[in-house]
Formats: structure tokens, sequence, C-alpha cells
């Protein structure tokens, strides 16, 4: 089973989705990407998540993200739970859902956790970068229901400090100051960032967020 790390590849998969089938790496092509796993279908937190991140759907759009989701169930199965999701969380779904009941996908990602539980997935979620490096793995247990707020502001991240020497402080959203590389010389701050800077230590300096 593969020990994913931050800053490989994202292994790339064929698959059975509930809008077709998707070479994965070729799906995504140039856009960030959202991979997250629930443990089964027909289950109440799953039905919320996934609701919620229909709702949430234009504010990936935005940030060039596409979001994909996984259940070891078959895809009859997901079609069936797609209307209760609809219907229930007054959406309408316009992601694909993996069909996964051989689990190659959740091996490949290691998604199963015997410990947790030998057969369903626990609530896994991979940020994949547009040059098809993972940025973010988290893993949830199954009872808890995860934070799209948060996997929004941690998208804000990437990509703004992908771009910048910058790097994002505790509890930082998108238009807060963040804080400037401790690479950056303070003598070279002016060029970089013409914005001004607050020195509080040496290592320690904050700027307005460059791209705003």
């Amino acid at each position: 089973m593969a020990t994913i790390r931050l800053g490989d590849i994202a292994p790339d998969f064929k698959a059975e989705t509930t809008q077709g089938t998707v070479q994965f790496h070729e799906w995504l092509g140039d856009s960030w990407g959202v991979l997250f796993s629930h443990p089964s279908d027909f289950t109440p937190v799953c039905t919320t998540e996934l609701g919620t991140v229909a709702n949430y759907f234009p504010e990936f759009q935005k940030r060039n993200t596409k979001v994909i989701a996984l259940s070891v169930d078959g895809l009859e199965s997901h079609l069936k739970w797609i209307k209760d999701i609809e219907e229930t969380q007054d959406v309408t779904l316009q992601y694909p859902i993996i069909a996964d009941e051989n689990k190659e996908v959740a091996d490949l990602y290691d998604m199963i956790h015997p410990n947790a539980n030998d057969t369903f997935t626990v609530r896994s979620v991979f940020i994949i970068g547009a040059d098809k490096k993972v940025k973010l793995i988290l893993t949830y247990p199954a009872s808890t229901g995860r934070n799209f707020d948060e996997l929004l502001r941690v998208i804000d991240s990437l990509q703004l400090t992908a771009n910048y020497s910058v790097a994002t402080p505790a509890n930082w959203k998108d238009g807060d100051d963040v804080v400037i590389s401790p690479a950056i010389k303070d003598e070279d701050i002016p060029a970089k960032f013409p914005k001004g800077f607050n020195r509080i230590k040496y290592y320690l300096r904050m700027t307005p967020q460059p791209n705003k």
C-alpha cells in the first residue's frame, strides 16, 4: 500500500464515476483538485458533506479547483444516493463521485485504516496542485464531518504562497496580513513588497497580502 507524502505526485488512476470514466490526471488538466473520500453511501454525515460541497461548488471554481468524491460503493448506489442528497440538501450535485467497489483507489491513497474500520474508507482529503503534487493531506474519523470553509482557506493559502515569498500565520483568512519568508533580507523587502512591512522580530515580518 502506498504511503503518500506532501510533495509527492498524486497517484494517477482510471475509475468509473457518476459523470463517466475518469483518468484522474487528465481530468484534472491544469486545475487544482480536491479528492475526498466517504465511508459509505446513504450515511447521514456524508450526505451533509456532499451537499455542502455542492453549495460551495462556485467557490471551488473561482479557485480553479475541481472536486471529486469517492466511496467504496457501486455506481448504481451512488446514483440513487445523489437523489437523496439533492432532495435533503436542496442542491444539484455538479461534481463526480468515484465508484470504488474494488477499493483500488482507496488502497492507492491509503484511505482504509484497519484500526478504525477495515472495510470502509475514513474521511480522507487530498488537495492537489496544478503540478499534480499533493499539497495537503487531512484524515478525519468517520464520526466527524469536515469543515469545507477550512479547505477553501487552505487552498487560498496554498495558491498565494505558491506565487509569493510569503507564508500565512495562524487563523489567517484571505485578505489578512501575511508573513514574509525568512529567506528575504530586510533590504530586499521594498522591491518585493511595496505595500510596506512591520518588523516584529528579525524572523517575524508582516506585510499586507500582496495579491490584494
